[in-house]
């Protein structure tokens, strides 16, 4: 097993920014192949996040995310359409495909690492955890974390949420049901399929950084990609609404 990872506790001001940073950090390890990142962060305010392929008008009823004044944005990778703010604790991995063979594809790199994921969670909840659907972690079968992944040629970023105590009313009131779902959900409504994790966040930060030996502090600046990225794509109205 390669070393450790270095660590990022960075949450940024605007969602636009927490979306761009996200990127950037693929973008920054790309640069140094030995170079691999544990990012945690959470928004101080709500708002939707699309994936790289959604619909906006198929997955969200924007009348009602208007009247909320909920921005509606779309990040980097694929996976389904959530919502993020307080009480969800977001994470962003960036790990060079050649750490583990099972990186090597987009299968693999699901399985692994969310197997390592569920094992640390089960032992911070004390029950079972399991990997559901493609890329969901669950316990008494309701969803607490979703995550999608973007591959470049030497590293991938795999990132997603844990619930942990998120207003799930809004998220029922913002959310259409998905275009694409798996099985295991069984057309429940978004207020019967998922659930919060009732833990704290920093308990959850420091067994992701357990888990993936993330100890130094990424003290390198992060500005010049994370600038070029909001102004190329994340501030842009026309990547948000590109679908």
């Amino acid at each position: 097993m390669p070393p450790g990872l270095l660590y990022l506790d960075r949450s940024c001001p605007t969602p636009e920014a927490n979306l761009a940073l996200d990127e950037a950090l693929l973008e920054w390890c790309a640069q140094s192949p030995e170079r691999e990142v544990l990012r945690c962060w959470e928004s101080a305010t709500p708002f939707v996040v699309l994936g790289r392929a959604n619909a906006a008008a198929t997955e969200v009823d924007l009348d009602t995310c208007t009247r909320l004044g909920l921005p509606v944005l779309r990040r980097c990778s694929g996976g389904g359409t959530v919502i993020q703010g307080p009480g969800c604790l977001s994470y962003a991995l960036v790990l060079r495909l050649d750490r583990q063979p099972e990186l090597a594809g987009i299968t693999g790199a699901n399985r692994w690492i969310l197997d390592r994921h569920r094992a640390v969670l089960e032992d911070l909840v004390g029950e079972p955890v399991q990997v559901e659907g493609i890329t969901d972690l669950t316990r008494r079968g309701r969803k607490f974390s979703g995550n999608a992944q973007k591959r470049g040629r030497t590293h991938l970023l795999f990132h997603g949420t844990f619930l942990l105590r998120f207003d799930l009313a809004l998220m029922q009131r913002v959310l259409r049901p998905p275009s694409r779902a798996p099985a295991y959900r069984e057309d429940r409504t978004h207020a019967g399929f998922v659930d919060n994790l009732l833990v704290p966040a920093e308990a959850v930060r420091c067994c992701l950084r357990e888990c993936w030996q993330a100890s130094a502090e990424l003290a390198d600046s992060l500005e010049p990609v994370l600038s070029r990225l909001l102004q190329e794509r994340y501030l842009l109205p026309e990547w948000h609404r590109r679908y």
